[in-house]
């Protein structure tokens, strides 16, 4: 009862907001903008021969635009917006949130350290007492980047990972530098074990019900259990891609890489991160995991985004940009046979996710693409405006 409820009140509360917002100085009107920029992407990716994909804009105050393309498979049916797709590590943004509902609650704090999160990490007795789950979700533990990514791509168990992890010796202290990972997720894994309670459970009653994020999931069984859902591809030749199976892997460390949605859900998550269900994702827990903490410094480099791209941190499972002088929240997730992006811009109320069931280079582009044009459009707008104003 009080999920259907909390929907029922979250869904008027965001068509009040809605409408409230449709004299938004920033809102952008029905462009021709974004009808080209779709046409293009979709030319794109029947150069590249990507076999499916959904994206959706939305700019508050206006009904969500959604493109769909190809198919869930070779033979299998037409992507739809109730598709799910793999979301890889743009589950670190539902992780984020999650974990600081939690530090609202006070059932955790930012600084409690990892080692009293994680059995594993217990009965070894080496991890650094300054480790905390801050630096876990912040990406700052301070180990070497992507650390024994390796041991879960070859299937091996948590706890044998997390053992591994206790005796790695760290590049820098925690919260010095950013060092990007997986395996550490594991521990937040654990902790909802040892308190009989799971990760997936936990998202869904925190976050995906309350959201009315209906198709939403975390783990490889509620992916295969979906009504439809698009299967993985992997690159075999250039422009070329196989069917391939849903590993498990990944799907061990689901905090990390294990949450599954479709565009249609994904929608809802961009409406949250607008502050459009304030009861289900206070403005205090956007506040706090959009707040830059450790400096990306590489990330100004990035193909597509380098033009525009000046400046780049990590928050809590967020990304925080500087893109064409503008505050952009973003992340970007790839797992074997998917690519996701999901990203909002606070200042104008917009949001854009792009999903896909190919591991294709296409999606290193399209994000920054879209804000970029979106971007020059708004600023032109606000011209005429100040221009007829005058």
């Amino acid at each position: 009862m009080y999920f259907r409820l909390s929907r029922c009140v979250n869904r008027a509360f965001a068509l009040f907001f809605a409408v409230s917002m449709l004299t938004s100085q920033y809102a952008l009107g029905e462009e021709q903008w974004f009808a080209d920029y779709a046409k293009h992407v979709k030319q794109e990716a029947r150069k590249y021969r990507v076999p499916g994909y959904a994206m959706v804009y939305y700019q508050q105050g206006k009904a969500p635009v959604i493109e769909v393309y190809g198919n869930t498979h070779k033979g299998g049916d037409a992507v739809t917006p109730d598709t799910v797709f793999r979301l890889a590590s743009v589950s670190k943004t539902f992780t984020a949130v999650l974990m600081a509902k939690l530090v609202r609650q006070h059932q955790l704090d930012w600084s409690t350290p990892v080692a009293s999160l994680s059995t594993t990490l217990q009965s070894q007795g080496t991890m650094n007492p300054n480790l905390t789950l801050g630096h876990i979700v912040g990406q700052s533990s301070g180990y070497m980047p992507n650390a024994y990514d390796n041991l879960i791509e070859a299937n091996y168990p948590l706890k044998r990972v997390l053992n591994q992890l206790a005796g790695l010796k760290p590049l820098c202290e925690p919260g010095e530098c950013y060092t990007y990972q997986n395996a550490l997720f594991g521990v937040i894994e654990e902790y909802f074990v040892g308190n009989n309670t799971s990760y997936h459970r936990q998202l869904r009653e925190q976050i995906l019900y309350p959201l009315g994020m209906e198709t939403a999931s975390a783990g490889k069984g509620g992916l295969l259990a979906s009504e439809q859902w698009a299967r993985p591809h992997i690159a075999i030749a250039r422009n070329r891609w196989r069917e391939g199976h849903v590993e498990s892997n990944y799907y061990r460390f689901s905090p990390a890489a294990g949450v599954n949605a479709s565009i249609n859900d994904m929608t809802r998550w961009l409406q949250a991160m607008l502050l459009e269900f304030p009861t289900v994702v206070p403005e205090d827990v956007i506040a706090d995991v959009t707040t830059p903490r450790v400096k990306t410094t590489r990330e100004v480099y990035r193909r597509g985004w380098r033009d525009k791209l000046t400046d780049a941190h990590y928050g809590f499972g967020w990304r925080i940009y500087d893109y064409a002088g503008e505050t952009l929240n973003y992340h970007g997730g790839w797992v074997k046979g998917y690519r996701a992006d999901v990203s909002f811009s606070p200042k104008y109320r917009a949001g854009y996710v792009m999903l896909m069931n190919a591991e294709s280079n296409l999606i290193n582009t399209t994000t920054a693409d879209f804000w970029r044009t979106y971007f020059q459009e708004a600023k032109r707008q606000q011209q005429q405006t100040t221009s007829v104003g005058n």
